[in-house]
């Protein structure tokens, strides 16, 4: 063991202010490694742990430390792992926040985390920090969608895929999670068609999209179908507010598999404060989630549409995640076969520098990821 000198981020109670300070070093059980944080990426997730926490985690218990992005190295291993050894370069999913870990020492905010063996890949040595913390939650969720068998299902993917007659619909294809499920499924030898702004088809069909279509147009899902010719839709993944009902017309019209993994809620959460005027701004947002998803639910039921919720993190229980992480992301990023998206926008550095990069994450950002190195 190294420098145990552990700090983090702590968020002390639901809807509290995030809050600097020492914390625990924690050394790692038989199956855990821990790493030293040398750089963190955001999700909204994060943001949103702090302000509906309560209603999205109610398993969780403060002080807490969020966060689920890190690239580092390796200090200490676990008495059973075998993949890694200190001083290693890795990234990792840091799941401290979901229902089956619920553990501070497992979040990513903090210089010392801890992560699961199965959870964490090798970089190679031409890859950066921080272009390696941009990859885990946006890629696990995206794995999740696309390889759970409670969602899609589909096959899984390899450096040297065979090629189907089969096309994915992604819904969204410049957001985080979109740009990893374009390459996952290129990777699991599937054609992607995807949407998302005309300023962004250039960097979709660079990853693998074969076609790529503006959402905002009035004739977005007509094009997504035509565009399928004798091609078999096997699903959609529905990325962005208002995305799903959209992606349950394309399957139906595709006449394929009716399934659309859905990632994003009816409505968005950004924009709910911390602390005074919470909860005129909250009541509203989850009256119309509740009626959204109600609606979602009895228009896919009558269109006779599997339309399964995704969970970003639940692949650390099944064997998605060491699929991901442990047989096919270090032989891809070894080889250049996938590329860590989106491009990573560096927002300051240190545990204090999180809290303000989270604003600026707040604020919209678009075919980036903020990092924070520290």
């Amino acid at each position: 063991m190294q420098d145990n000198i552990n700090s983090a981020l702590w968020l002390p109670a639901k809807g509290a202010a995030f809050i600097a300070g020492p914390a625990p070093y924690t050394a790692p059980q038989r199956q855990e490694v821990v790493v030293r944080t040398r750089a963190v990426a955001l999700n909204p997730f994060d943001r949103h742990v702090q302000t509906i926490g309560a209603l999205a985690c109610p398993w969780l218990t403060y002080p807490m430390v969020v966060g689920h992005d890190v690239a580092g190295d390796v200090v200490e291993v676990g008495e059973a792992v075998t993949r890694f050894k200190p001083g290693d370069r890795v990234l990792g999913l840091a799941g401290g926040v979901d229902k089956g870990r619920n553990r501070s020492a497992e979040g990513a905010f903090q210089t010392h985390v801890v992560l699961l063996e199965h959870m964490m890949t090798h970089l190679p040595s031409g890859l950066s920090y921080e272009q390696a913390s941009v990859l885990p939650l946006g890629l696990s969720t995206a794995a999740c969608a696309l390889f759970q068998d409670d969602v899609l299902a589909l096959a899984r993917p390899q450096l040297a895929p065979q090629r189907r007659d089969e096309t994915v619909i992604v819904w969204g294809g410049s957001t985080s999670v979109g740009l990893n499920a374009i390459q996952l499924a290129v990777a699991a030898g599937y054609e992607v068609l995807t949407t998302c702004s005309p300023a962004n088809f250039g960097l979709v069909r660079a990853l693998g999209a074969r076609h790529a279509f503006d959402y905002r147009s009035d004739t977005v899902v007509s094009d997504l179908t035509s565009a399928l010719g004798k091609s078999r839709c096997v699903g959609a993944v529905a990325i962005g507010t208002g995305s799903a009902p959209s992606c349950l017309d394309a399957v139906v019209a595709a006449g394929g598999r009716r399934a659309v993994a859905v990632i994003t809620p009816p409505t968005s959460f950004d924009g709910i404060p911390v602390g005074r005027g919470r909860l005129r701004k909250l009541l509203p947002v989850l009256t119309n989630n509740a009626i959204g998803i109600l609606k979602l639910k009895w228009r896919a039921y009558r269109l006779g549409v599997a339309a399964p919720f995704v969970w970003g993190t639940s692949l650390i229980h099944n064997q998605v995640g060491p699929m991901i992480f442990q047989d096919y992301l270090p032989g891809a990023l070894a080889h250049g076969a996938f590329k860590p998206s989106p491009a990573c926008q560096v927002a300051g550095h240190g545990l204090e520098a999180i809290p303000a990069a989270m604003a600026v994450h707040a604020a919209g950002v678009s075919a980036v990821k903020l990092v924070v190195t520290l």
